[in-house]
Parts: structure tokens; sequence; C-alpha cells
């Protein structure tokens, strides 16, 4: 049997954030969905992974040993690839616990399928771009199932964060102690405590883990009189600059770069976030620049739930904190401000004085005083530019999937 992590339809809607990856890139706590899924299977199944065609080649190229977009047996189970994986969940998919002909559904969102290879391919034996979930039901036996974990809207990720990233810390070692510590920096109970091998924690710093853990990754910096506590996660040659206040569930990924007052925040990889200013509730993807002393909001003046305006459209989140969503690549001036609930989209350069719109487009450049198109060459060049700064370069794939985001997800209609 052949397990497909598949896309759905529904991926639409968690736009700007997976423009450049599919939906198992996104993170809560500090792994990916993807990362969730491939440790607790343990490598007894091999995995599939579908995703949008333009995502493909740039996918497969980081992943050249994945089976990507290709059915090579009869018998397929598909797997849903926005369900956040705990150990009962994936049991399932190792054991093989499904009856052909079967949708599982929880409420209205097919989780799982076992179908044959021929019901879910065209003419040609393609997938489809995205799986339209709702019709495939309608072919197949149908069996609820309940307490899964699903993404479903943009600020999932920071709802489940808190409980994933405790989860995901099961998996660290803490109280090992390897990297360079100075002697003048503060550990408070070691024992929820990681400095990996290569991390260097300078002079003054402190690593209180009194209430939850703080994990400092490989080759990782903590700069002198930073403070992390309250479950603080650094990935990999990442660094916390001088003075920063990170506390409260914090994920940074690797190689980016955080300084100022951070919590209850995700921070994807090759982040620049190294300045005064305060994050929370927040959710930064790769490549993104945060200039000097920006700050935003993630509580009402009245404390009332936040509403999120996303594709012209209000949506109620129900919750009482929400900062900032920012796709990949966008770009903000110094002493920038967002309120709460503030959307800014893939590629976006934002300047000016005053808080911009709650929703940003795509490849939008301005401000307060209006948007309008962000040139594509002048986009990619620049993308290029960031991109070499930190010893990556942009591969043909990477960057032909970074002009078909250009050119279908920014919009005249939005910019005024």
């Amino acid at each position: 049997m052949q397990v497909v992590v598949f896309e759905d339809t529904r991926v639409s809607e968690l736009r700007p954030l997976v423009n450049l990856k599919p939906v198992y890139a996104l993170r809560t706590g500090f792994r990916s969905l993807q990362e969730k899924l491939e440790s607790s299977i343990r490598g007894e199944v091999k995995l599939t992974w579908h995703l949008r065609r333009y995502l493909a080649p740039f996918y497969a190229e980081q992943h050249p040993d994945s089976v990507v977009n290709r059915l090579v047996e009869h018998d397929v189970l598909l797997v849903n690839g926005r369900i956040v994986f705990d150990e009962a969940a994936s049991r399932a998919v190792v054991e093989g616990a499904f009856d052909s002909g079967t949708a599982y559904m929880q409420d209205d969102v097919l989780l799982f399928a076992r179908v044959p290879g021929s019901l879910i391919t065209d003419d040609e034996g393609l997938l489809p771009d995205l799986f339209d979930t709702s019709a495939l039901a309608g072919e197949l036996i149908t069996e609820a199932v309940t307490g899964f974990r699903v993404i479903t809207h943009l600020w999932d990720m920071i709802a489940f964060h808190s409980d994933e990233l405790l989860r995901d810390a099961e998996t660290l070692e803490l109280g090992r102690i390897e990297g360079q510590v100075h002697s003048s920096a503060a550990m408070v109970n070691r024992s929820n405590i990681y400095v990996a091998p290569g991390a260097v924690v300078r002079a003054g710093a402190v690593l209180d883990a009194d209430d939850g853990f703080v994990a400092v990754g490989a080759g990782s910096i903590v700069d002198p009189q930073a403070v992390l506590m309250q479950n603080v996660f650094l990935a990999p040659w990442s660094r916390v600059k001088i003075g920063a206040k990170l506390y409260s569930n914090v994920a940074v990924g690797t190689a980016s770069r955080v300084g100022g007052e951070v919590e209850d925040s995700l921070i994807e990889p090759f982040v620049n976030k190294q300045h005064d200013g305060f994050l929370g509730h927040s959710y930064i993807s790769s490549w993104c620049n945060l200039g000097a002393g920006t700050n935003t909001s993630d509580l009402k003046n009245n404390y009332s739930r936040i509403k999120l305006l996303h594709n012209g459209r209000l949506q109620q989140t129900g919750m009482q904190f929400l900062g900032l969503l920012m796709g990949d690549h966008s770009k903000c001036s110094i002493n920038s401000m967002f309120n709460t609930g503030t959307i800014v989209g893939t590629g976006a350069n934002i300047f000016g004085g005053g808080f911009p719109p709650k929703e940003v487009p795509s490849f939008a450049w301005g401000g307060v005083d209006g948007f309008e198109p962000y040139e594509i060459e002048k986009a990619v060049e620049t993308a290029r530019r960031v991109m070499e700064r930190r010893q990556v370069v942009m591969s043909s794939h990477y960057e032909s999937m970074f002009r078909f985001v250009a050119r279908t997800q920014s919009s005249s209609r939005l910019f005024v």
C-alpha cells in the first residue's frame, strides 16, 4: 500500500503562508507538520508527497530521495497533509488500519481514504493539483472519526502552538549541556535546559527553565544579556541578539536572527528580526525582514476576540491574542506598526508611518497612503540578494516557483 500525504482544496484558504511551501511545511510548536509525521512513524512506512504542481520541482530538488506526485502502487492510502500528527494518528498509518473504498471524515474534512490509484488519477496518470475531497468522499463509503488536530485556519498554527511546543519538547535531551556556556551566564533549572554541541551562550545571558524549557540548537548563539525563558526553542545556527527577551512559547527557525521582545510566536528559518520591538502571537515566514523598532499589537484595547480580514472577508478567530501573519519574502521598514490580526502576503514591501491595512496583498509596495504592485523583476532580484546574504543560492526551480506566485497571487484590484 502506497501512503500519499496530500494537499486538498482547503489549502488555498491558508494563503499567503503556503504560497511558497506545501501545507505540511507549516509549523506549530518547533517542528513542521511533515517533521511531526516523519518523526512519529520512525521510517516504518515509506511516504509519498503530493503537492501543487508549481511547488513540486523545488520540493523534489530539496528532497531528492522522496517520491513526489507519483503513484507506484495500485492500493493507495491518502493522508491529509493538514493533520498535526501525534503518536496515535501515526500508529494508524503505520498499521494500515483502513478499509478499502472508505473515506474517514472528521466533521466535513476527509483525513484518510483508502482507494485504488485509478480513482485519483486522470487519463494521463497524473494526480490532481489539489484534491477535491468532497467529490472524492462522494464516491466512497464514509466513516466518522474524531480526536485529530487539523490545520484549518490561518491562525491555527498560533492557536495550537503552546501545546505543540511542549509536545515537541519531549524529543529534546533536556539536561544535556554540551555547548560553550560563559561562566557568567545564568542557567536556572539545568534539568530543563538543552545546549547542543557547537552552541555558544555568551556573558550575562540568562536561560531560565524554572517554568518551562529552554533549548539552544547546534551552532546557535545567545548574545550577552539576552533572556530566554518559559519555553524557548532555537533551531541550529540561529542567533539571539544582545538584550533580547524571548519568553512564553517562542520557536526560532534555522539561521534566523532575533532581537527585542518576543512572545508566543513562530519564526521560520532565515528570518531577520534582530532589532528592538515587540512581536507577539505571530507567524513570520522565511526570508522576512522586520525593520528596527517594528511593533505588533496582539491584544485589542477592549480585550475582545480578534477578527481577520482575509481575501476581503472578515473572519472571527475566537482568539483574544493574535498578532502578525506574514508570508515569505515580505519586509517592513523601521518603526513599522501592525494592528491585531494583520495578514501580510508574500513578497510585500511595507513602509511609512501609521498602521497599514489589516490585509496587505502579496507583492504590494507601499503603506498607509496606498499600495502599488511590486514589479516582478525587482522582487526576484531582491529575493536573490537576500538569499545570497545567507549563502543560499536561488535555484532555477525556486525562481520559477517565486515567479509563478508573483504572477498569480498579486491582484491589481487589491491595490488602492
